[in-house]
């Protein structure tokens, strides 16, 4: 469906309608799912959406195991709430995806053959209960610098997605420092485990921002088209900024001895990812690649059964409504 779509509307590209619609972009006007857009616009959202609904979903996966795990009723029952959001994230997402001609069936199959990816972040394995402080704090503060300026992106069903999302992505990475605190306040060797899961988390956090701007192949055209509203780079910085005083607070060291302030720049200064091990991850070879696409295969498969019966009943009811009429 998807592929026939993107085919049918390849002679739609004319140079009128381009530059018509880029006006349209220009002057701040949103685009509709039955607006006219161009096939690139198109392809670059279901991708850049897709992977985005495909990341809320499998982040679900390291945080949901230590929802029996959590130390306190109450951080379990916070956990458990913030594994929710995080799916509802998913389906708005999938939701304003199929607006523009693609299934969540499609994305879904997509995401399992490899042919669409999600954040490079969830790759990594969440080895203690500080790692899940540290996942609220870091992964979903830079989730938070990545989407707030989504809610002026172009595309209509995405921007208006984004405005809940933010409002519970602000509530997870509150959530996550707060639990992070409480570990770096505590006992020597909680505050050890806190400091252990800011240095392992620090870089794949960076990271989750993009290659740097040199490197990325997408970054011109969908700022073009105010899909994507800053480049990799600049939220990059914008994240090392907000983060290294809350680190500082925390009275933990800073996982990256390159950081220090730069009076001329009125930034820190800070080391470069290994963009090597990214692209390596990206590939499918991240310490947990291999088990976060087989725990979503699994549950591809064994929700078989439940997607048919929908179907039936759908068909079932539709057949009852055409007899009627």
């Amino acid at each position: 469906m998807y592929a026939q779509m993107v085919k049918s509307e390849a002679s739609t590209d004319d140079p009128e309608k381009l530059a018509a619609f880029q006006a349209r972009i220009d002057a701040g006007e949103k685009i509709e799912p039955k607006d006219w857009m161009p096939v690139g616009y198109r392809k670059t959202l279901i991708r850049q959406i897709g992977q985005h609904a495909h990341s809320e979903i499998v982040g679900q996966l390291p945080e949901g195991n230590w929802i029996t795990r959590a130390p306190t009723l109450e951080r379990k029952a916070i956990l458990l709430a913030k594994v929710q959001d995080e799916a509802g994230h998913g389906l708005y997402l999938y939701c304003a995806a199929e607006t523009l001609g693609v299934s969540r069936d499609e994305l879904t199959e997509m995401l399992l053959d490899g042919r669409m990816k999600y954040s490079s972040i969830f790759n990594y394995p969440t080895l203690n209960w500080a790692d899940m402080g540290a996942v609220g704090w870091l992964v979903d503060g830079a989730a938070i610098l990545n989407q707030v300026p989504l809610q002026r992106t172009s595309f209509g069903p995405y921007s208006r997605a984004m405005i809940r999302v933010c409002k519970e992505e602000s509530f997870h990475a509150r959530q996550g420092f707060d639990a992070i605190r409480k570990m770096a306040e505590g006992t020597p060797a909680q505050k050890k485990m806190a400091q252990d899961a800011v240095n392992r988390l620090w870089f794949p956090a960076l990271m989750m921002f993009g290659p740097s701007d040199a490197d990325s192949v997408h970054s011109t055209q969908s700022m073009a088209w105010k899909i994507k509203m800053n480049t990799n780079d600049e939220l990059r910085q914008k994240f090392v900024d907000q983060t290294v005083p809350q680190i500082e607070f925390l009275k933990l060291d800073l996982p990256d001895p390159g950081i220090k302030w730069n009076e001329e720049r009125g930034h820190y200064d800070y080391s470069d990812p290994d963009w090597s091990e990214f692209f390596d991850v990206i590939k499918g070879n991240g310490p947990c690649n291999t088990d976060r696409l087989a725990a979503r295969n699994k549950a591809w498969k064994d929700g078989q059964w439940v997607r048919d019966g929908l179907l039936a009943h759908a068909r079932k009811k539709a057949a009852r409504k055409h007899a009627a009429e």
